[in-house]
């Protein structure tokens, strides 16, 4: 039996500064292990000391550092990841269940057993200067996020960023960290050639909301900040408003677009939550255990926009959902989105003026 901290019977407790203690059976493997801590219930020291996990930085071999999506419901096609699983712990991340493919659990693993992916901006290089590249966006991250606390230590984004900014590679970053600030050197330049843009994550401006549900995240007024400061250095901002939680956080929407747009946001757009696979039990479990009086009927809303179901992973309807509650969660938005000036799309970024990297091995003749 695994006697790791990362495993827990019936009843856990919440683990320090974590978005759940849960560790959900891997859906690919065929056997899970959980602790028996009934033997221990009363050595409250020792139970305390099993909620204090900590993170777990380990090196990630990929060959490889850009995904392509076929996706219709995305505005990207390539992505770059420099980090697999994330600290922010948010219990309700669409990620989680990517960490099942490396025979870990997409609960306390995906919070703090980070991969890294120390090549990222090498094998980034490596990518630019192939001739079969013809360059448009590259989104910083299609999945986890690329300013985590692990970049604060790795500096693998501001890397990457680095050689997008020596190619003019266009790039759009999606973070809810304000750490994205440490790079505006980079940004600004970017942005300048119109080769940069930045999404700002906001999902509530309840600081106690915002503290359960995303814990290693930036506060509300922090990112708001950040969009502030990204806007006045000419970088062109966008606020997602993700995910809209029916019977959590969808009465924000109003001040959420009008908090964003007073910072200088300059669109806006939305994610309807969704509870692929095993993200299901860890939010659920979050629920019960931290709105314990709201959980039936949060439930309940989020069903109703999903025909009956938590999840719909249908291209078209997996963002938006469906039914009358779907629909008023839309119409609210573009109402408030279009008062507050927020409902144009960004314009495309320019990718005329890529200019391919040497690498090792290669010379310009130009």
């Amino acid at each position: 039996m695994d006697a790791s901290p990362r495993h827990r019977k019936n009843g856990p407790q919440r683990a320090v500064g974590r978005g759940t203690p849960l560790a959900p059976a891997n859906r690919f493997e065929s056997t899970h292990s959980v602790e028996d801590l009934e033997q221990i219930a009363d050595d409250e020291e020792y139970l305390a000391s099993l909620r204090r996990v900590r993170t777990q930085y380990l090196p990630d071999e990929s060959q490889s550092i850009v995904s392509q999506n076929d996706s219709p419901d995305l505005g990207f096609r390539f992505s770059i990841n420099p980090y697999r699983g994330c600290a922010h712990g948010c219990a309700y991340c669409y990620a989680r269940p990517t960490h099942e493919y490396l025979g870990l659990n997409a609960g306390i693993d995906f919070e703090t057993r980070v991969l890294v992916k120390h090549r990222a901006p090498e094998l980034f290089r490596k990518f630019l200067a192939r001739r079969g590249w013809h360059p448009e966006m590259i989104a910083f991250s299609g999945v986890t996020d690329c300013y985590q606390p692990a970049e604060r230590r790795f500096r693998l984004t501001r890397g990457c960023l680095e050689v997008a900014l020596e190619c003019r590679q266009p790039v759009g970053v999606i973070t809810k960290n304000a750490l994205v600030l440490r790079d505006l050197d980079l940004l600004t330049p970017l942005a300048a050639g119109s080769h940069a843009r930045v999404a700002i994550s906001l999902t509530t401006l309840d600081t106690q909301l915002a503290r359960d549900l995303e814990p290693g995240t930036s506060k509300p007024e922090a990112r708001l900040r950040t969009i502030r400061a990204l806007t006045q250095s000419g970088v062109p901002t966008q606020v997602m408003v993700a995910p809209i939680i029916p019977g959590l956080n969808d009465t924000e929407i109003p001040r959420l677009l009008e908090a964003a747009a007073d910072a200088g946001a300059c669109y806006a757009s939305f994610v309807l939550l969704r509870l692929p696979q095993t993200v299901k039990p860890v939010f659920l479990d979050w629920l019960s255990r931290v709105r314990p009086d709201e959980a039936k009927r949060v439930e309940s809303l989020i069903r109703q926009t999903r025909e009956g179901k938590l999840n719909d992973s249908r291209f078209g309807s997996r963002h938006r959902g469906n039914g009358q509650i779907a629909e008023q969660i839309a119409a609210t938005f573009g109402l408030f989105a279009g008062k507050f000036g927020l409902l144009n799309k960004p314009p495309p970024l320019d990718a005329s003026r890529f200019v391919r990297p040497v690498t090792d091995g290669q010379r310009r003749l130009f």
